[in-house]
């Protein structure tokens, strides 16, 4: 593989992995996983699964790579959603058997009419991470875009299901911080350079402005420093994008990564996801264990859409 494929297969399958070791402990306090943690692909467990199934973070994740392989458009990818939802599209084992409150709420919503732009959450207890553990796709999507460009994007398909600030925050600085990985900076690097540019163009409007405090313990600090006990794993958006970065930068492998995300217990699949889309591209596929790989549900199917999505952002 060449290194933009080997990230991007890295990065998506990086999703899928997470998202499969974290299933079965879903739901899990970091001090049950403490004295049995999660150290290989199991099965069953919260979600009575077999090994290598993966959830709605993976699904979404496939359904919006699946739409942006015929170009960008919203319409299109909302209802990708919706066929998730109803038809069991990019499911493992075709059916949807586990989903957000949020993203359950903005997809019947579209089911009823509701135009893309308008069928979000935009409460402030609409700040779940249902539209963060789907983003990774974008990191690729809009790698050759500028920054306000690659926000516009990432907000409308954030938006679709989470439309609150907050999650759209979130979303740009995990998109943000992936796009200098890709570009080859280091970790710390990257973390730097995203949280100044960060900070600088949400400081622009008033709305954006105010939610900034949210993210204070990653654009004031450095997240890495934070102790275990301090790093929450619940499905709050912010606390993940906090848990998923203190994850990847305290580890230097793939397998470490995910499996000190997942082990920390809560919202372990999409806390599981949301650091594999990371350590996926920061690594490659060829870092991802192979046991893990040969384990997932539907692989070769996704290695097709992965190589149809490849064909279009090598461009």
């Amino acid at each position: 593989m060449n290194d933009l494929k080997d990230r991007l297969f890295g990065s998506i399958f990086g999703v899928a992995v997470g998202d499969a070791l974290g299933v079965p402990a879903e739901f899990s306090s970091r001090e049950e996983l403490q004295e049995i943690p999660v150290d290989n692909m199991e099965g069953y467990g919260a979600h009575n699964q077999p090994p290598g199934t993966w959830s709605d973070d993976t699904s979404l994740t496939l359904c919006l790579i699946d739409s942006l392989i015929h170009g960008y458009d919203l319409n299109d990818i909302a209802q990708k959603f919706v066929a998730w939802y109803t038809n069991g599209l990019w499911t493992p084992h075709g059916y949807a058997f586990d989903r957000g409150r949020t993203t359950t709420l903005a997809i019947e919503n579209l089911m009823e009419g509701v135009p893309p732009t308008e069928s979000g959450g935009r409460d402030e207890m609409d700040n779940g991470n249902g539209s963060l553990m789907r983003i990774a796709p974008m990191i690729f999507y809009t790698a050759k875009m500028d920054m306000y460009e690659r926000f516009r994007i990432v907000h409308e398909i954030s938006s679709i299901t989470h439309a609150h600030p907050r999650s759209l925050i979130a979303c740009d600085f995990y998109v943000q911080y992936g796009a200098h990985l890709l570009a080859g900076m280091d970790k710390k690097e990257a973390y730097y350079r995203t949280v100044d540019e960060i900070k600088e163009f949400h400081s622009r409007e008033e709305i954006f402005a105010r939610e900034l405090k949210h993210f204070s313990r990653i654009l004031e600090n450095e997240v890495w420093n934070l102790k275990n006990e301090d790093i929450n794993s619940h499905g709050y958006v912010v606390y993940t994008l906090e848990a998923s970065l203190w994850s990847f930068i305290n580890t230097t492998n793939f397998k470490d990564a995910v499996l000190k995300g997942v082990n920390l217990g809560h919202d372990t699949d999409t806390i599981g996801a949301v650091t594999g889309g990371l350590a996926g591209l920061y690594y490659g596929y060829s870092a991802i264990p192979e046991n893990w790989l040969n384990t997932l549900a539907k692989k070769d199917e996704i290695e097709i859409l992965l190589t149809q999505f490849y064909a279009v952002i090598k461009k």
